[in-house]
């Protein structure tokens, strides 16, 4: 029985030890740091207006489909409670289509999104990344290819020049991170931001 004790005692205070540690003391460091640090970041860089509501994430995505605004990838979400009803950007849900690259499906859909695309900006390749999905759906990001290639239909409906949207665009390219990892993009949220308020 003491041979039992002595073993399971110290079992008992090491547990007891890294629940505190690693469920209190370790969590609440690191949530006071990024409070100090970078605030904006560590409470989901959202975007607030003037009059304090929340509008948007700069990591969340969000589904965009007013001709007047740049659209971001296309999303595969569904509905929480109804898997087979499509909700893009549905941020409770966030999953990809898991549709493999030889899938009927998914060949078909890219094709007719490419084909729909080749009409808004005819004579123009279609960036990959404006006819497939991402990862988890939710992707604010899209390539430069992306954002030059919607520039025409932009500045047709907000009657701007192509050549003051394109400007738009150029000034919110982002580089690789450390750079060396990923690719150049652009932001959707913060580039339909800085739309509305050069109209402004």
């Amino acid at each position: 029985m003491k041979t039992l004790q002595k073993n399971i005692r110290p079992a008992i205070v090491l547990t007891l030890l890294l629940t505190v540690l690693t469920g209190f003391i370790y969590p609440g460091v690191v949530t006071g740091l990024s409070q100090l640090i970078f605030p904006y970041q560590a409470n989901g860089s959202i975007h607030t207006t003037s009059d304090g509501k929340q509008i948007g994430s700069d990591i969340i995505g969000q589904y965009w489909t007013s001709a007047r605004y740049f659209h971001g990838r296309p999303s595969a979400t569904v509905s929480e409670t109804d898997s087979t009803k499509s909700q893009p950007y549905n941020a409770q849900n966030s999953a990809a289509s898991n549709l493999g690259p030889t899938n009927a499906t998914l060949i078909d859909r890219v094709k007719q999104s490419t084909k729909d695309l080749q009409k808004e900006n005819p004579g123009t390749p279609v960036p990959v990344d404006l006819v497939t999905t991402s990862g988890s759906g939710l992707d604010p990001d899209i390539s430069v290819a992306a954002g030059l290639f919607q520039v025409p239909r932009i500045a047709k409906e907000r009657n701007m020049s192509q050549n003051d949207v394109k400007k738009i665009v150029m000034d919110h390219v982002q580089g690789r991170f450390l750079g060396i990892f990923g690719e150049d993009h652009i932001n959707v949220f913060d580039l339909n931001l800085a739309l509305d308020a050069a109209k402004k």
